[in-house]
Order: C-alpha cells, then structure tokens, then sequence
C-alpha cells in the first residue's frame, strides 16, 4: 500500500482545530520565548558586569602605576613590588604587566608574562586602541584582557613610559561556559514542562466549555428544560452560561406557545370540518326535501365561511411574523378612520341595541400609517366590544395625540374580563368564554391580529378591565411622520 502525505497530516491536522492544543501550543511557547529571553538578558547582564569588573580593574592599576611614576619615578621597590610581586600572591585572576621605556625596551615586567603571552601580538594588539582594553588570547588558549596606556615619568615628565597590563579571565570564561550550559539545560527542562502544564492549564480551563457542549448535546426538540450550572465558572464563561440559558428558556417558551398554537389549531380546523362532514352524512343518510338539502347547505356554507375566515386569519398573522414583511404607509386621517370603522359596524350595533360613538379631538390627528393593517386592527376591537356588551350599552372610539404617538381607546361597557385572564388575552386562540367565543363565531385570534399589526407599527396594544363593568384597549402608535 502507497503512502499518502496528506493521509498522515490529517490527525496532525484534526488536532490542530482543538482548542485544548491551540491553548497549550500558545502557552508553550509565550513560557518558552520568556524564559528565553530571560536567560538571555540575564546573560548579557552578566557578561557586561563580568566585563566591566575587569575594566575597572585594569584601569585602577594603570592610574596607580601613573601615579607611582609620576610622583615617585625614583622608588624602584615600590614599582618591583607592584610589578612584579604582587601579581604572584594572587591565586585567582592574576595579572601581568610590562614597563617599557621610549625605545620600546623592557624596563619591568611581572615574572612568567612571557610565557603567558605572545608580547609582541600584545603590543600590535593594544597599540591601534590605546587606553582601552581588548581580548587577546594566551599560549595556552586562556583568555586574557590586555591595555596600554602611556605613563608620563617625573614632574615635570622627563620622558614618556608604555604600560601593557594583561589580567586573566580565565576563571569568568568558565564561570560563563557553566552560566550556557545551565542556559541550554532549562531551555530543554522548558520545552518538554511547558508543554504538560500548559496542557493541563488548557484542559482546566476548557472544562466549563465542554461541560456547556455536553449540555447542549442533551437537548432536543423534546427536551429543552437542560440548563447549565455556573457555579464556580469564571464570570466571562459564568455569563455565557447564562446567555446559553436564557435562550434555552426562550426557546422552551417558544417550542410551548408553538405545541399549544398547533393543538389550538387542529382543534379549530377540525371542528367546522367535523361539522361539514357530519351535516353531509346526516343529509345523505336518507332522501329529504329541497328545503331540508337548502339547510344543510346553509349550515355547511356558514362552516366553510368560518373555515375560510380562520385559515385567512393564520395566513395573516404567518405572514405578519416574517422579517419581510413591509408596511404600506400612507398618510391617514385618524379621526376619519374611526368614523369609517363606525359606520361599517354601526348596523350591526344599533340591531344590538348599542351605542357606537366616536369622540374625535378638536384638531385632526394624521399620521403615515398602513390604512388596511390599522382599519383591521380597530375593527376587530370594535367587533369584540360589542359581541360582549348588553343591550343598553355603549362602544366608544376615541383617539388623542400624547407625546411623539398617537393613542386609539377603544371602550366599551360590556361584561369586562376577569383579572386572572388580562394577561392571556393577546394570545392566539385564548378565549375568555369558549362556548360564547364559538357560538359567536369567534376564532380567539381577534386581539392576536391587532398585537401584531400594532408591533409592525411600531407600537404597543393594553388592555384594562373591570369584571362586570367594561373594557378598555389602548393602542399606542409613533408618530414616524405627520402631515
């Protein structure tokens, strides 16, 4: 069998879109680059201390040998000791040093420095670079630093001397080789550490995430009551929970509203076409008369009719739930349209036995609003409002400007509703009273309709009620633009 390239780099791969490998990967290597660059500064630091010492040091012995030769030429002991004794006493970082005359003859010069030290490669060494010191190696490949500097004799100088000093850097050579060699093993104890606590920092931390995947794994269409326990998650993953949760209620609400809204609906289909069926079944059991088929006619086209305006009635409000939905403004007359809803309706009021009235302001009120949408909305609150108000009563539309919106009050003094179901009337197929609402031929989609076409406006539908002495509706509309 082949091999395949891309077949071994998939694993390496799939493991690359982990976040646990991204997270340990970036702190292996943020750990690595910092203890990198540590050790390297630190490195440097010593290096340049180390250099300085050594610096320093040669400079103090070339301004004490300054100083003899120019205060004391004459004492010849105190310059052979300095010269040529005292570098032997020392056991570590000895130092060699040479006095030579203008003619380049050896006046002093510590014992072994010839051993040591290539003179006259110190001499061209120093000789470009005077007062300053260099690396030079020794014989034997020690490291030494080395300076020349001039020395005037006597004062007034009766001549000029050359000072060549050699220090041995040997022991701070080791001392850095040992300082690399520390340097090369951490770097190493990084690389293989780093990596396992980044791993484990990286497994910790991802914990939570994990647990919310788990979470969401368990929910289905049928099981959306899982929620994620926060307790001890950090607060940016504690707040992402939450947010997790709160869809996870809307979402449960949603799925519940939409199981009632299909159960209300099969109910309310299957009715009027149980009716039909039922009717049919009962006509063709036996030969009738032509006015008996002309009832049952009668009775099937009022269920058809009541079929047809329901199905209208669940387009509309399917329709009205879209993002594309778009209005038709216009600009509208509102005291006109409260008249026009009146006479529409004001038959049916007065064979009830109830007062329509409309009670417009002094100053007309208009607005850019979708004329069908809204006359809809007022007449399905005006239809409402005298299917439950007793003879003897009254209906009354009004309309007043408040602030940037305009308010519609729809009232009547009907039967009111119960406290308990203010809250629930806006939604779809709720009904106060179900025998009166279907013996009416109410669908419970009345005040659904006039909440979402208010919402496509813009604006908001309240209700109050008193049980037994009336009802009032509140339409609140923005005023967008007036003319």
């Amino acid at each position: 069998m082949s091999w395949n390239p891309a077949n071994s780099l998939a694993p390496v791969s799939r493991l690359w879109r982990t976040l646990a490998f991204r997270l340990t990967a970036g702190y292996a290597l943020a750990g690595f680059f910092l203890v990198f660059f540590s050790i390297v500064s630190l490195y440097l630091v010593l290096v340049r201390e180390l250099e300085k010492s050594t610096d320093l040091f040669l400079a103090d012995k070339v301004h004490v040998l300054r100083t003899m030769l120019r205060d004391r030429p004459g004492d010849q002991d105190a310059l052979h000791e300095e010269v040529e004794l005292e570098s032997a006493a020392r056991r570590y970082e000895q130092f060699y040093i040479r006095l030579l005359d203008e003619q380049n003859t050896t006046l002093l010069m510590t014992p072994g420095m010839a051993d040591q030290l290539d003179l006259a490669q110190l001499a061209g060494q120093t000789q470009s670079h005077p007062d300053r010191t260099v690396p030079m190696k020794g014989k034997d490949g020690r490291a030494f630093r080395v300076i020349s500097a001039l020395a005037p004799v006597g004062s007034p100088a009766a001549r000029t001397d050359t000072l060549q000093i050699a220090v041995d850097v040997s022991q701070k050579e080791a001392l850095l080789t040992r300082y690399r060699l520390w340097f090369w093993a951490v770097l190493l104890a990084t690389s293989v550490l780093l990596p396992l606590v980044g791993y484990r920092i990286a497994r910790h931390g991802i914990r939570p995430v994990e647990e919310i995947a788990a979470t969401a794994r368990k929910i289905t269409s049928t099981n959306l009551r899982e929620r994620i326990r926060s307790e001890g998650y950090p607060s940016e993953l504690a707040s992402l929970a939450g947010t997790f949760n709160e869809m996870l209620a809307r979402l449960e609400e949603s799925f519940d509203r939409i199981s009632r809204f299909t159960a209300d609906i099969a109910h309310d289909l299957r009715t009027p076409v149980n009716n039909i069926r039922g009717e049919a079944e009962v006509a063709l059991a036996r030969p009738r008369t032509v006015e008996e088929y002309r009832d049952v006619l009668e009775s099937s086209l009022e269920e058809a009719v009541r079929l047809s305006e329901l199905i209208g009635d669940l387009l509309f409000l399917a329709r009205a739930e879209s993002p594309l939905t778009e209005l038709h403004r216009e600009g509208v007359n509102i005291g006109e349209l409260l008249t026009t809803v009146r006479d529409y309706y004001e038959a049916s009021a007065t064979g009830a036995g109830i007062s329509l009235v409309v009670n417009d302001g002094a100053e007309p009120l208009n607005a850019e609003l979708d004329r069908s949408l809204m006359l809809r909305a007022v007449s399905n609150l005006v239809s409402n409002a005298i299917a439950h108000t007793p003879p003897t009563g009254t209906v009354t539309l009004a309309a007043t400007s408040e602030d940037a919106a305009i308010r519609i009050n729809v009232s009547d003094t009907g039967v009111g509703i119960p406290s308990e179901a203010l809250s629930r009337v806006f939604d779809r197929f709720f009904r106060v009273d179900p025998s009166r609402s279907k013996s009416s031929g109410g669908t419970g989609l009345g005040l659904a309709i006039v909440q979402t076409i208010l919402t496509l406006h813009g604006g908001s539908a309240e209700i109050t009620s008193q049980f037994g002495c009336g009802t009032r509706v509140t339409l609140r509309i923005p005023l967008l633009a007036t003319r």
